[in-house]
């Protein structure tokens, strides 16, 4: 009869420092895992384990609202919806990227690297998607058609090179300055958001001043607040580093990080159908049904540059030995 051997795991003083997590003494996998062990691992308890597949099933889940939406509402032929689109796909790669670097990511500390430079670059990906959306259909109606409405979008994708630039950056200088690489990623992921939000928290606090009554806000307020509570979880580690060990394999910060992420993005994408859909008439109205140049050309011409800075960073990482050999060294002390 068959066994499988599942991978032995590691304390938190077994695993060179790259690979250790704040707050996580427990359930680490070998730092030199082989694929096969990677994906041996995703069947098995592990401090990652969670983190794997809070976001591999909500990827598909995705992937299914998209492909129903095409269906649907006959998205090819149909320009106004574009914006949605490249919106979706967004949705359906970042999670799945962040699932594969989970994964992947105890290979090396190479591979871990090279891992999250694609994790942070599908990020990137999902805020240009979302900013796509947003100039199509959230803008305020004062908004629409304005001089910052107009270089919205041109902004945007110059915000994504940023975003995923000083992210991969931040790795190089994780293990000697640590809570300066945490500060640049979160100001990499924060800065992008704020930006991209900026039409509609403008447009909620009119609403907030006028008293108005869109059934779309309150699904709005939904995912501000799980896009807030997303980045508290990523920075601060809580409520792992109250309670170190206690929350190794489930409910630590990454898991619930993870979630509220997904959650958030559920309303986001709920929001956006239903402005979508009930400002569809005035947008028409208002402005030339979106082109290519505004929807997925954007996102296609981003990922392509984001593409291109990943393999210049992954250059970096093998033309730097004595750097990496140095790092090594310093780990295992």
């Amino acid at each position: 009869m068959l066994s499988l051997k599942l991978p032995r795991l590691l304390n938190i003083n077994q695993v060179p420092k790259v690979f250790r997590e704040q707050g996580i003494l427990f359930g680490y996998r070998h730092p030199k895992s082989s694929a096969t062990d990677c994906l041996i691992s995703v069947f098995q308890m592990t401090n990652e384990t969670m983190n794997i597949w809070t976001h591999f099933l909500p990827s598909w889940y995705f992937l299914w609202k998209l492909l129903t939406f095409l269906y649907g509402w006959d998205a090819w032929s149909d320009r106004y919806t574009w914006p949605f689109v490249a919106y979706l796909a967004t949705c359906c790669v970042y999670p799945l990227a962040s699932s594969f670097a989970h994964t992947f990511s105890t290979m090396s500390s190479r591979a871990r690297h090279i891992c999250y430079f694609f994790d942070y670059g599908a990020l990137a990906a999902y805020s240009l998607g979302s900013a796509v959306a947003y100039s199509a259909y959230v803008f305020p109606n004062e908004w629409v058609g304005s001089t910052f409405h107009r270089y919205y979008l041109s902004v945007a994708v110059l915000n994504t090179i940023f975003s995923t630039s000083l992210s991969c950056y931040s790795r190089f200088v994780e293990m000697e300055h640590l809570k300066l690489s945490k500060a640049m990623r979160t100001l990499a992921f924060a800065y992008p958001y704020m930006f991209d939000s900026i039409p509609l928290f403008y447009r909620l606090h009119l609403c907030e001043a006028s008293g108005c009554h869109e059934s779309v806000v309150p699904v709005h307020y939904k995912h501000t607040a799980l896009a807030l509570l997303t980045c508290f979880l990523f920075a601060t580690h809580l409520p792992e580093r109250l309670a170190p060990g206690l929350f190794d394999y489930i409910g630590h910060s990454h898991q619930l990080f993870h979630i509220c992420g997904i959650i958030g993005t559920h309303f986001q994408m709920e929001a956006l159908l239903t402005d979508m859909s009930q400002r569809r008439e005035w947008l028409l109205a208002a402005l030339p049904a979106p082109s290519f140049s505004q929807t997925i050309g954007p996102v296609v011409a981003s990922t392509v540059v984001n593409l291109l800075i990943i393999a210049a960073f992954t250059t970096t990482l093998y033309s730097m030995p004595k750097f990496s050999r140095r790092k090594s060294k310093r780990r295992s002390d």
